[in-house]
């Protein structure tokens, strides 16, 4: 009977999502015909590059902070065991065994007395009877941080994802500018030791040599500078991925191949489903929800039961003899008259962090919304700038071409070459690093639209304890 009527009441109030602080769509929301919604696309569909591919698999099995994350969720899922278990009776089997000596003067017999008692028994402890729903609010509190922990693992898992990918395309970019700054510089230098020889049979004056200088050693300056960025940026995608792999220099162009599949950025109220760090902020807001209801289901009386049930005798072979059974049952009400506004204050506590877990959600909210504006922004603006820029070097290239011809005729100084060149070596870097610039807002595009999450599930248990079964993505509507 208790057990029926235990968790018969909640004072939780009914759960209700605020208005989405967005617009409906977004302005740059265009898609390819082909396009799919990004959740839908796992990351190895997503990434056709296999190298990629490869790292982010190391990556996922390695990086620490990932590591931390999954440590995150096994320390809240233990700690909604404990809570669930406080739903449930204690019962446990104890056996006391008590000899005792009383003196004469506190016995009717007026002499010193020995005695025992011996009893076996089972029992419960202090188990509350939750008709108000405090301890069950508890409980979904607790189930509800163990799913926002999820949830931010799973927003970390997509964060290392991007990370990885940005930093390969980092690598990639800087592999491609080493391949133009060592051509150009060797180019360069070649052109020194020819000008170094007109110098020496006077076919030309040592001013146009300093100037051909000049150009070698800015092009092996360039050289040396991106060797360090490479170098750095091997090590901190090295970190990244938690293990030593291959990260060898590669020839291949940004621009040799699809790296990336077309995405449809749908609707702002898809993000509530898909974006992992949004669900991680609704389950937030249910944890308020729920310890708001624990909070008013202080103002009313707790009731606990204490029993047992069992044997006792004076005698320990006379434990389980006829008529030795024995019992007790100690029901307790208990009703603070005067805690000097603790109660209050503690339900204003917890009003106040649902509210600030409301506001935490419409940031959530708004944050996502930008940053997928911001990356569809950026994915066709630096769209279009790779297409200007690389008619913009199809022009440095003639015009360097021009100008070297003009020289050789005479019909120009080479000071002329050597601002044509310069301005060809810095066309050629800065189309490359666009390029870099535009498919990592595709990365970022993907993980901020929540790429993948329909194929990120729950982590797995690392042992056989129970786990919730509330587990489904975040609702855009309202509950009871």
């Amino acid at each position: 009977m208790g057990l029926g009527m235990a968790g018969c009441a909640t004072m939780v109030p009914s759960h209700e999502l605020p208005a989405l602080p967005v617009p409906d769509r977004f302005d740059e929301a265009g898609a390819a015909p082909s396009a799919a919604p990004a959740a839908a696309i796992d990351w190895p569909d997503y990434f056709a590059d296999p190298r990629l591919r490869s790292l982010v698999e190391q990556a996922l099995t390695n990086n620490r902070e990932l590591r931390a994350a999954l440590l995150r969720v096994e320390e809240a899922r233990a700690a909604y065991g404990i809570q669930h278990a406080d739903r449930l009776p204690t019962i446990g089997v104890a056996f006391d065994s008590v000899r005792a000596r009383v003196p004469g003067d506190l016995n009717v017999t007026g002499r010193p007395v020995l005695g025992n008692q011996f009893q076996l028994g089972v029992g419960l402890s202090s188990w509350e009877l939750d008709l108000w729903g405090r301890v069950r609010s508890l409980t979904d509190a607790a189930l509800q941080s163990y799913l926002a922990t999820d949830a931010a693992r799973r927003a970390v898992t997509l964060s290392v994802i991007a990370q990885v990918a940005n930093g390969y395309l980092g690598l990639r970019e800087l592999d491609e500018r080493l391949v133009l700054a060592r051509r150009t510089a060797a180019s360069r230098e070649e052109s020194r030791r020819i000008f170094r020889r007109r110098v020496e049979m006077g076919a030309t004056s040592k001013l146009e040599l300093t100037q051909v200088e000049l150009l070698s050693l800015q092009a092996s300056a360039l050289v040396a500078q991106l060797e360090q960025a490479r170098a750095i940026q091997v090590h901190a995608l090295t970190l990244l991925v938690g293990a030593t792999a291959d990260l060898s220099p590669t020839v291949e162009r940004l621009d040799a191949h699809v790296m990336f599949r077309p995405l449809d950025p749908g609707i702002p109220s898809e993000l509530l489903l898909n974006r992992p760090d949004i669900v991680a902020a609704e389950h937030e807001l249910r944890r308020a929800n729920a310890n708001l209801g624990a909070a008013r289901a202080a103002f009313f009386p707790r009731i606990a039961l204490t029993g047992s049930f069992g044997t006792a005798s004076a005698e320990l072979d006379g434990l389980f003899g006829t008529g030795s059974s024995a019992w007790t049952f100690a029901p307790s009400i208990s009703l603070p008259i005067f805690d000097g506004g603790r109660r209050a204050a503690a339900l204003d506590l917890a009003e106040v962090r649902h509210e600030q877990a409301v506001v935490r959600y419409e940031q959530a909210v708004q944050a996502a919304f930008r940053d997928v504006a911001d990356a569809l922004s950026a994915r066709r603006w630096f769209g279009e700038q790779v297409k200007i820029l690389r008619d913009t070097l199809a022009v440095q290239t003639e015009r360097a071409r021009l100008a070297k011809l003009r020289y050789d005729s005479g019909a120009a100084r080479y000071l002329e070459v050597l601002d044509a060149e310069r301005d060809l070596l810095g066309a050629e870097q800065q189309l490359v690093q666009t390029q870099r610039a535009w498919l990592a807002a595709q990365v970022t595009l993907y993980a901020t639209l929540g790429g993948g999450s329909q194929h990120i599930g729950p982590s797995a248990p690392r042992t056989n304890r129970p786990i919730p079964s509330r587990m489904g993505p975040a609702r855009t509507g309202s509950e009871k």
